[in-house]
């Protein structure tokens, strides 16, 4: 691929990426074009299109693939600093919250739709597993949704008493458990179904059953509820 010396500020005004923004909107830009507007500048290598045309082409012009992409995958690029890369990862933070945006109402859990929807936020591009509960009241209404654990990229250990103690704690009705699969598999693997089976015994016991328990991944779902295991 060539790139260009030429800075965009010499560029006909309306080939420049923001000019072309603010005349026809965003939606009317290409991806290289709206990535180059929050980059801004370039080096003295490459302009802001030649930049924004590098790390596109090193995640196969994916845009899931760079949601992922992290502050040191950023800086790798000559001409992505500090500034450029905090400005790329808080943009790319706010698409994840706004994808995954609820009202500021009270949430009620109508379905395993509704959980992988409201968990977007929190787990959607994230490398590591990572452990929550939702905790709901007597019309499933969510209370809190709390973060248990955290691991690496293939486990995370869950202790049951922690999980149980914010219920009581939330004087909670029901919950619903969630962790993500970094890999993408969708599968449950035996130590999920362990965990959850020994979850739901001491749901019961206690009288604050585990409704559903969600495998999320960014490309969709598991729902132990919607497949029936839940027994």
């Amino acid at each position: 691929m060539k790139y260009s010396k030429i800075p965009i500020s010499r560029w006909a005004t309306g080939d420049r990426p923001r000019e072309k923004l603010v005349n026809i909107g965003a939606d009317n830009l290409t991806d290289t074009e709206l990535l180059a507007t929050l980059i801004g500048s370039g080096s003295a290598r490459y302009n802001a299109i030649d930049l924004a045309r590098q790390i596109l082409l090193s995640v196969n012009h994916d845009l899931e693939q760079l949601g992922s992409l992290e502050y040191r995958d950023l800086i790798r690029f000559p001409g992505i600093g500090n500034a450029k890369a905090i400005t790329l990862l808080s943009a790319l933070e706010l698409g994840r919250r706004r994808n995954g945006y609820a009202p500021s109402v009270r949430f009620k859990v109508g379905g395993s739709g509704h959980v992988y929807k409201l968990m977007q936020p929190k787990l959607l591009d994230k490398k590591t597993e990572m452990f929550w509960a939702i905790y709901l009241n007597r019309a499933h209404t969510v209370i809190k949704i709390q973060q248990i654990s955290q691991g690496g990229v293939s486990g995370t250990l869950v202790d049951p008493k922690l999980v149980f103690k914010h219920a009581l704690d939330h004087l909670a009705s029901a919950l619903i458990l969630v962790h993500n699969h970094p890999s993408g598999q969708l599968k449950p693997s035996e130590a999920d179904i362990r965990l959850t089976k020994k979850l739901l015994t001491a749901g019961r016991l206690m009288e604050i059953p585990v409704i559903d328990h969600l495998i999320f991944t960014n490309s969709g779902y598991f729902s132990f509820a919607d497949e029936g295991i839940l027994s």
